[in-house]
């Protein structure tokens, strides 16, 4: 073989375009690098992937010796070149695999095949079928929340520019799929594929500088331009047709606005201190900018298409009062009305975004007209357009651009998408603490007890009494606390209510850490006491075990004042609780994590219909299984009953966030998704259905043997921190520049004080998971071993019947699948200490074995995705191209902590961190 290309599988011969797809890019890469470089260093590549390829398909040693000899001899620039052709082969095998997704969806409608699961369609089939009718279906949308929040977490290693050429490819690839090319433009789309290929090799894959807050601002906003903008208005015009086609009786439906993008970047300061009130209120300016610019060119669009003349058409009364409104004089347009109304909006929409941004927009208005006060007046303008055209015989002109342009001014007003704030409770003591001090000297807040706290906070809170003083000296803390909240209060009132909707309490273990965030809400304006009134939601985060074991008890008693009912009763007796998954599989592990999770849930259950408050939980959903990842559908469906309720947030991390939303239709596919869970999920009768009380003392067995076997091994063996910072690439993710926060929140080295994404990304880069799986091999044996009788017929009965574990053993597998013990035995080696590397691998290498052990026989599969073909190809294709990757890693990572100072060397690694975690795609 000549090229960078997979080998041929056996597989059907629908696969066959991906697999033509994937060689024409191996191809063209391969042709680049020779072109670039030489055949010496293709030669070089090409015995790397050959005999790479060998020893994973034909368990070949004498590849496996070559293929090591080879990689432990190459200069530090061969070794460069190598990691980066595997790397690039990563992304664009991603881009061949999503384009491939693209077009099996499209083959299957085309075909009119039966809707798939977790479509709109085969929800709404389901729905019906179970006895749902159109009005319990409008119903639910009247209330319903579906929001896919966007983070800023450090594991989305790849640069904007390298996301731009990979848009480049995935269009090109795309364009072979959906015209039949005339010999000529066949030839044009390959040159093309070329092109961007080579500016692909071109483009710097690392970044030479930190990433500043409002960088990660920029690189997250790039996701509206691809995907949501127009994606999010396409879901709501289809899911509306759908239920149009679905009951007669329908002519057209306009569903509430149920849908929209959140957002914690520029909002969550919790242990990044480069969050500012100044950072805030650009993130505002950018995203607004973002808003107005897409309706803007909407509108001038429009405009053009709308030639509509009223002497050949009537036109309602309200139409001509907005042309009439119209600084548009021409003389070319006096019969146009519509056209004169859209010149009329535009001019408004252009002065709005003057008072908002500062400066006129690029392309200005024909004349001067009075800004909006708010985006409601803006959609009402666009109502008189879209009714006066239903009016007069011209519905069908109502259903392009004009729809979804009135649909995104619904979804994205004039701040693009509500960002959260974010602070960890600690600070939030320290600041209060500091202002009570000050008002009235003695007060000594942190020395009092819980119910002493409750007291003082609640008066504090009742009384109309500012407790700041602009007078006083505050510490930098708490002046940054105070105006950020002040900052809150400012984007509000510019941007509407919407724009800053939600503040969170990280860390949270009591009802004081909530009373003391609305003692800081009442100082900037957002509680006002006398009213009774909150202006955004105050949202505890529940991390650790313990927090989830507590959350219950503290939301009862929170709930119980009447003080804070009251302002609840402002929010529409709403409660949101946000539950942490990263930091509880840290401090607990994966299985304990997974079940303290939903212990919780069905606790909150209960607490809130007691206290007749709708619950609406916010999950802190990592990428990676190691941090409450996977997929989305079974997630939600996995919920226990009455945890969704028509409203569920969740947040979108790292380089989850490309991999779902960097392409537009596999971006909608995943939005689609998120909203046919939530409605299965909240509407289905058979999820009333609890489980057998067998299987929840199983868990509660299974989950204390995990939890002994996991803190044992990462919080109680000696030399665990030492061996995780020795054998993982840890040190040196701490120094890529990914992101604008610390990896750690403290300057120490401590696990308790890693963050929870470092910590997975780094087992994940190392292929060892572990925070995807250890402890559950533990478990089972000793649980098996409590019930030698019944127990494995217990726990596959569990698989079967229970979709809360099928879907928990469904994410280990993926992640077993992924990970790879001989190649973690190699990072092994990087652990100084030969004592402490024998003390501690053998045991990791023992419950790896364990676990896959337990695994199968509860699944029944003699191999891990025997049940799910398509991943088990994916990852089978991968791995020949991520060895060579590991294995380098491992060799530079000897090198540069040996004392070589070659910049090839450290930037070779940070190479390498990038190929892995394209090779895996959610790593973090």
């Amino acid at each position: 073989m000549n090229a960078l290309t997979m080998p041929l599988l056996s597989e059907d011969d629908k696969d066959q375009s991906l697999r033509d797809d994937i060689r024409r890019l191996g191809r063209l890469l391969g042709d680049t690098v020779r072109a670039q470089h030489g055949e010496e260093i293709f030669a070089l590549i090409e015995q790397v992937r050959q005999n790479s390829i060998r020893f994973r398909r034909d368990a070949d040693e004498q590849a496996r010796e070559e293929l090591e000899r080879t990689l432990d001899s190459l200069s530090n620039d061969q070794t460069t070149q190598v990691i980066r052709a595997f790397s690039y082969f990563s992304h664009l095998v991603n881009l061949a695999e999503d384009q491939h997704h693209i077009r099996r969806t499209r083959a299957h409608l085309i075909a009119g095949s039966a809707p798939k699961e977790g479509s709109l369609a085969h929800t709404i089939n389901t729905l019906y079928s179970d006895g749902r009718d159109t009005q319990a279906l409008l119903d639910f949308f009247q209330t319903a929340q579906v929001t896919p929040v966007l983070t800023a977490h450090p594991t989305e290693v790849q640069r904007k520019s390298i996301l731009n050429c990979q848009m480049v490819i995935s269009r090109l690839l795309d364009e072979r799929d959906r015209i039949q090319l005339t010999p000529e433009e066949a030839a044009a789309n390959e040159e093309a594929l070329q092109r961007a290929v080579l500016t692909l090799w071109q483009t710097r894959m690392l970044r030479t500088a930190k990433l500043s807050v409002l960088d990660e601002v920029e690189n997250g906003l790039s996701f509206y331009d691809y995907t949501f903008l127009r994606e999010l208005p396409h879901l709501y015009a289809g899911l509306e047709d759908l239920l149009c086609r679905k009951d007669g009786t329908l002519t057209q439906v306009e569903l509430p606005t149920f849908m929209q993008m959140g957002s914690w970047i520029g909002g969550d300061r919790d242990g990044n201190p480069f969050v500012t009130a100044e950072v805030l209120e650009q993130t505002l300016k950018m995203q607004s900018s973002r808003a107005l610019n897409f309706y803007l060119n909407e509108l001038h669009t429009l405009g053009s298409q709308l030639s509509v003349a009223s002497l050949l058409v009537s036109v309602s009364d309200e139409l001509l009062a907005l042309a009439a409104a119209s600084p548009d004089h021409s003389l070319h347009r006096t019969d146009e009305p519509y056209r004169l109304a859209i010149s009329g909006i535009y001019a408004r929409l252009a002065t709005t975004y003057q008072h908002l941004l500062g400066h006129p927009p690029a392309l200005h208005a024909s004349g001067v007209a009075a800004a909006y006060t708010d985006a409601q007046q803006l959609i009402a303008d666009l109502d008189v357009v879209h009714q006066s055209l239903l009016q007069h015989g011209s519905a069908a002109l109502t259903r392009g651009r004009l729809r979804h342009l009135r649909r995104a001014v619904r979804v994205f007003g004039f701040y693009l998408a509500p960002i959260d704030l974010r602070q960890n409770s600690d600070v939030h003591e320290r600041v209060v603490a500091e202002l009570l001090e000050a008002a009235k000297p003695g007060t000594d807040y942190l020395q009092l007890d819980e119910d002493q706290r409750i007291a003082l906070l609640i008066a504090e809170i009742s009384s109309a009494r500012p407790l700041a003083s602009p007078y006083l000296p505050y510490s930098e803390e708490t002046r940054s606390e105070l105006a950020i909240y002040r900052g809150a209060r400012s984007a509000q009132l510019a941007y509407g209510k919407g724009a800053v909707p939600n503040c969170i309490i990280s860390k949270t273990d009591g009802v004081s850490d909530m009373l003391e965030l609305a003692l800081l809400l009442k100082e900037a304006g957002l509680l006002h006491p006398l009213e009774g009134r909150l202006d955004v939601n105050i949202i505890p985060l529940f991390e650790t075990i313990g927090d989830l074991q507590n959350s219950a008890k503290a939301m009862d008693r929170l709930l119980a004042l009447p003080a804070y009912a009251r302002l609840l009763a402002s929010r529409a007796n709403a409660q949101e609780v946000m539950l942490g998954y990263s930091d509880s599989n840290k401090d607990g592990g994966f299985l304990t994590s997974g079940w303290e999770l939903y212990k919780a849930e069905l606790e909150l259950v209960e607490v809130f219909e007691r206290h007749q408050v709708r619950l609406r939980l916010f999950h802190g959903r990592g990428g990676s299984v190691g941090r409450g990842g996977g997929p989305s559908y079974q997630a939600i469906l996995a919920q226990p009953a009455g945890a969704v309720q028509g409203q569920i947030r969740l947040t979108e991390q790292g380089e989850v966030i490309t991999a779902k939303y960097g392409n537009p239709e596999v971006g909608r596919r995943n939005l689609e998704v998120l909203v046919a869970a939530t409605l299965e999920a909240s509407l289905l009768s058979h999820r009333d259905a609890a489980a057998p009380p067998q299987f929840l003392a199983a868990m509660d067995e299974l989950s204390a043997h995990a939890f002994r076997a996991y803190r044992n091994m990462v919080y109680e063996t000696e030399g665990f921190e030492q061996y995780f910072w020795e054998s993982t690439v840890i040190s040196e993710i701490a120094s890529l520049n990914i992101g604008s926060r610390p990896a750690s929140r403290k300057k120490s080295t401590a696990i308790d004080d890693l963050r929870a994404i470092p910590w997975v990304f780094s087992w994940s880069q190392c292929r060892l998971m572990l925070p995807g799986w250890f402890g559950f091999g533990s478990a089972v044996q000793a649980y098996l071993k409590a019930h030698p009788h019944d127990g494995l017929q217990t726990l596959q009965a569990m698989f079967k019947g229970w979709g809360f574990f099928a879907s928990l053993l469904s994410n280990m597998e993926m992640v077993l699948a992924k990970s790879d013990i001989g190649i973690a035995s190699r990072y092994a080696q990087l652990v100084k200490d030969e004592g402490l590397r024998n003390r501690i691998f053998p045991r990791l290498q023992a419950e790896h074995q364990a676990t896959l052990s337990a695994l199968k026989q509860i699944s029944g599969q003699a191999e891990l995705l025997d049940a799910n073909p398509l991943l088990k190809r994916s990852i089978r294709n991968r791995f020949p191209y991520l060895s060579p990757l590991n294995h380098v890693q491992v060799e530079l990572l000897q090198r540069y902590r040996h004392g070589d100072t070659d910049e090839r060397v450290r930037r070779g690694i940070h190479l390498s961190i990038n190929g892995i975690a394209a090779g895996l795609r959610n790593s973090g």
